[in-house]
């Protein structure tokens, strides 16, 4: 069954999920939203106000050239009038419509923002299409290559953007104003814009010494104040919000509200923080690509605070740390992390060119605020953003308020609070299992039906990958199959999910999982065993072995429980070829133009069939990146199960 978001049954559903707390908090919204209906205040005079938030003299001159010219080519691409966005490329840079979906080509309608049905695609248009352009993190490219060029084309056309966005997007009206992850990152953003342009002549007149501006970020601020996400929303859009609110109230202190804007802001992003991270590092929402956002947005929150000379809680730095060293811990040999949950390409900060390794960047800059620990991987990249946030950032070591702290003598594999364990073996070998919790929060938004599934690289290559996100809104039938059981390397039983989905972002039972064996030692085998409930009263069990010996991967299943029918998925990376002969699949990609081979032998007792681009129903597919997505194999065997047999699985590795 398909849950619209916005149906009436979705309402239902979505108010299950939520507390009384919660359930009071979005009435005083309602009543809020009425009532700003008629004409917003004006902004209040903000006299005399100077952007003193600037970088430290040599710090562009510490960018690494090579970074730089990443940074130029990509902005003269802006400058061209082309981007990329979600698997979309546009030519309407040059002067864009704010409200223009180039995917579905319809245009979001203006009126009273909170009127505006923006998850609706047939009367909005894609809203991810739509919001991307207006966080205005192509002008934070254009702004940094000013700074690194002085060429005044790029702080020109950065200005002509801003002064025709704001033009066009009234405070409170049209799709821009409906959501508060997109004003807290806009705000960030126009945060680096000034601060990147400070030695533009018209860079004071085009913020501080502009009424429209002034009002602007005014109203932004205003919104973020009485619109918190909330109770079961609370996730990595309240980071943002907070992140955003509290950088623009520390840069942009101008008004009478700015003092309590900035103490309830951090406030709140001390709380959040914590609450999102769990003790060992991992972000809660267990989607790493959020993990990567939050990071990116607590980073550039600290960085205004210590520009603004702001004291911080201890506690801010310290989940941060963590974060960092966890992030260190997980990634593969490229650095790649697990693609587990849901990744829609957000970002905190964006200064880089294209080919910047976002995860090197942030280990880069973990290095450079925390330092790296020696079990840390190399990172032999270069970035813009890093350097930029170190000159502000001062040195964990140097915080003024920062905690002796016990950091991982050695690299982490188990992380018994994520429920995430990552093996290892020789030729790079490297295994992600998942016996966590489903999610974070009663709704868990950004979860997946993947209760232990595995994913496995071979020298950074997708062997049995996990096949990403895809979509959110506007395409229900791939945005279920994406966070499906199917979807994922593990069991499905009855054709069914092991949680049960009540739209989009909404899960109303979840799945529960414990692992009972995390031996990932470096022995010379690594073991991993975990169970999970979502197919009551049956219970699915998995037992994953790695040796280094034979460098061979053991997968073991058993379901306990009455008879029922069965599907076991293994997707294979779009880099990986199979030849499925009865009940074993030869294997083979290539690497760094070295060919590699593999033999996956399959359980005897299922009928097996390999499936690529299937479309009805959805069946092998691989999502590099939100709004993409490719034909890649998924093997697929079906029988049943007694409730007394195991179904048994062996990836072996050829050297």
């Amino acid at each position: 069954m398909t849950v619209r978001s916005g149906s009436p049954g979705w309402y239902l559903r979505r108010l299950s999920r939520m507390g009384p707390r919660e359930v009071g908090g979005r009435v005083g919204d309602t009543v809020r939203r009425r009532r700003w209906r008629s004409a917003p205040p004006d902004c209040p005079g903000a006299t005399g106000a100077r952007f003193t938030a600037v970088l430290p003299a040599g710090t562009i001159a510490a960018v690494p050239p090579d970074a730089a010219k990443r940074l130029v080519a990509e902005a003269d691409r802006l400058m061209a009038g082309h981007a990329e966005y979600f698997g979309v490329d546009r030519d309407d840079l040059a002067d864009p419509d704010w409200f223009h979906d180039p995917k579905t080509g319809r245009r979001a309608p203006s009126g009273y923002a909170f009127d505006v049905p923006y998850r609706d695609e047939e009367a909005v248009g894609d809203i991810k299409q739509i919001w991307e352009l207006s966080r205005h993190q192509h002008l934070t490219v254009l702004a940094a290559a000013y700074a690194v060029t002085g060429d005044e084309r790029y702080a020109e056309r950065a200005a002509g953007h801003l002064r025709s966005w704001w033009a066009a997007n009234a405070p409170l009206r049209g799709v821009h104003w409906t959501s508060g992850i997109e004003l807290g990152i806009r705000l960030l953003s126009w945060v680096w814009v000034r601060r990147l342009l400070d030695g533009w002549p018209g860079a004071a007149d085009l913020f501080e010494g502009n009424p429209v501006a002034l009002n602007q970020i005014w109203h932004h601020q205003r919104w973020l104040a009485a619109f918190p996400s909330r109770g079961s929303s609370a996730n990595n859009h309240v980071i943002a919000e907070t992140a955003g609110q509290f950088a623009a109230a520390c840069a942009f202190g101008w008004f009478p509200s700015s003092a309590r804007w900035r103490a309830d802001a951090l406030r709140s992003l001390e709380r959040q923080l914590r609450a999102n991270t769990f003790g060992s590092g991992l972000n809660r929402e267990l989607a790493s690509e959020y993990h990567g956002l939050v990071l990116e947005l607590g980073l550039a929150a600290v960085a205004e605070a210590d520009a603004a000379d702001v004291p911080v809680p201890a506690s801010v730095r310290l989940v941060l740390l963590r974060m960092t060293d966890a992030l260190a811990a997980v990634v593969d040999n490229r650095l790649r992390p697990p693609r587990q949950g849901d990744a829609d390409d957000g970002h905190g900060l964006v200064v880089d060119g294209a080919g910047t390794d976002r995860w090197g960047s942030l280990l880069a800059t973990g290095d450079a605020v925390f330092g790296r620990l020696a079990w840390w991987p190399a990172v032999t990249g270069t970035d813009v953003r890093t350097p930029l946030l170190a000159a502000l950032i001062r040195p964990y070591a140097k915080g003024g308020t920062a905690p002796a702290v016990s950091r991982p003598a050695s690299r982490p594999a188990h992380f018994a609070d994520a429920g995430m364990t990552v093996l290892r073996g020789p030729e790079k070998i490297w295994c992600r299992c998942d016996g966590g919790p489903h999610g974070f929060l009663s709704i868990a938004a950004h979860a997946h039906a993947d209760a232990l599934s595995v994913e496995v690289r071979h020298d950074g290559v997708d062997v049995l990958a996990d096949p990403g996100t895809f979509c959110y809104h506007g395409q229900p039938e791939w945005r279920r199959y994406f966070r499906s059981t199917l979807g994922h390397n593990t069991v499905e039983l009855d054709g069914e999910d092991q949680s049960v989905s009540g739209g989009p972002f909404l899960w109303t039972r979840h799945a529960r999982s414990r692992v009972l064996v995390a031996d990932a030692s470096d022995g010379g085998t690594a073991r991993w065993c975990a169970e999970h409930d979502g197919y009551r009263p049956s219970v699915h069990r998995r037992r994953v072995e790695l040796t280094t010996a034979s460098q061979e991967l053991r997968v073991v299943d058993e379901v306990r429980g009455p008879r029922r029918a069965v599907r076991l998925a293994f997707h294979l990376g779009p880099a990986v070829a199979a030849d499925l002969v009865d009940s074993r699949a030869a294997l083979t990609w290539s690497v760094d133009g070295e060919d590699r081979s593999a033999v996956l032998d399959l359980p005897g007792q299922l009928s097996w069939r390999a499936h690529r681009g299937e479309s009805d129903p959805p069946l092998g597919w691989y999502s590099a990146g939100f709004g993409r997505k490719e034909p890649a194999t998924t093997l697929v065997g079906t029988g049943f199960t007694d409730g007394t047999e195991d179904f048994t699985t062996v990836l072996g590795f050829h050297g």
